[in-house]
């Protein structure tokens, strides 16, 4: 449910409105950058709002001021806030995505944080997934404390480059490839897998690459299949849209990241959210 680096213009959410309508004259700019992250913005079918408890952690935490303290904003989201915080015993600096307990307003939502804190620690010493330091809970918010990855989103260099030659998008997709297969063989689905949820370790040309936002992913078995509905309109494979799959949705997710390295268009695209579902469902290509 969020990023965690330099220069983020927007944090990655698990439920928020999609547009339905994107100018065509857009589409050969990468649907003008903005805009096709607006519409490639992460989406869970609408679920009833619950009472909420005190605790969303379900656990007693130290208080994160107390070990931390909070800089500049780095990014903003439906949820919550991202931070540069500062280790007060260490003086390491990390950055702390703050979020918003009064915004968490079914069970997913809850559900979702907590998740997200499980997986993240589960997956916890691969060189390309950010690692988190610790989670704390106060009256007001669940704070996620993780590296800094001070080089944005892959999905900015996309757009700064336009698109990346095949010995460029061969090396990424490797990576991206790698994190996928580490996330599976350790019974984790990402479900949320496109160039806003990779971050570069620093501005360098050939910085580490490291997969984020795990708001969305879950736990499964062995032939285990899924129905719910979850993912980002360019990237989601057509077996989620039939509710009918597993953690090969993510193989299909990381081919469409693929696709858009090397031509710098997605390969599913239409003026409208249902339009890209079917162009999807349909593999018609961008032309």
């Amino acid at each position: 449910m969020g990023n965690t680096c330099f220069g983020s213009r927007r944090e990655s959410t698990s439920v928020r409105a999609i547009p339905a309508h994107i100018p065509s004259t857009e589409k050969q700019q990468f649907i003008n950058g903005e805009t096709m992250a607006a519409t490639a913005t992460s989406f869970r079918k609408p679920a009833k709002a619950v009472s909420m408890t005190n605790s969303v952690l379900g656990r007693p935490t130290d208080n994160l001021r107390d070990l931390y303290q909070l800089g500049k904003e780095l990014g903003r989201g439906q949820f919550g806030i991202t931070y540069l915080c500062t280790e007060r015993s260490t003086g390491l600096v990390y950055a702390c995505k703050s979020i918003a307990k009064r915004k968490l307003v079914t069970k997913d939502d809850v559900d979702d944080v907590r998740r997200e804190v499980q997986i993240m620690h589960h997956l916890s010493g691969h060189p390309n997934i950010v690692k988190i330091k610790g989670a704390y809970e106060d009256l007001q918010n669940v704070h996620l404390v993780m590296e800094v990855c001070a080089g944005g989103e892959l999905f900015d260099r996309i757009i700064a480059k336009g698109h990346y030659s095949e010995r460029a998008a061969a090396s990424l997709t490797a990576v991206i490839v790698g994190v996928v297969q580490q996330c599976h063989q350790l019974g984790v689905m990402h479900r949320d897998l496109k160039p806003e949820n990779f971050l570069l370790a620093d501005k360098s040309e050939n910085a580490p690459l490291k997969a984020t936002d795990f708001g969305l992913s879950i736990f499964f078995k062995p032939g285990q299949l899924f129905t719910d509905v979850v993912g980002s309109p360019y990237y989601v494979a057509p077996e989620v849209l039939r509710r009918h799959y597993g953690p090969e949705a993510d193989v299909w997710s990381a081919g469409v990241i693929l696709y858009i390295l090397l031509c710098g268009v997605p390969p599913f695209w239409a003026e409208t959210e249902q339009g890209i579902f079917e162009a999807s469902c349909e593999a018609t290509l961008t032309l």
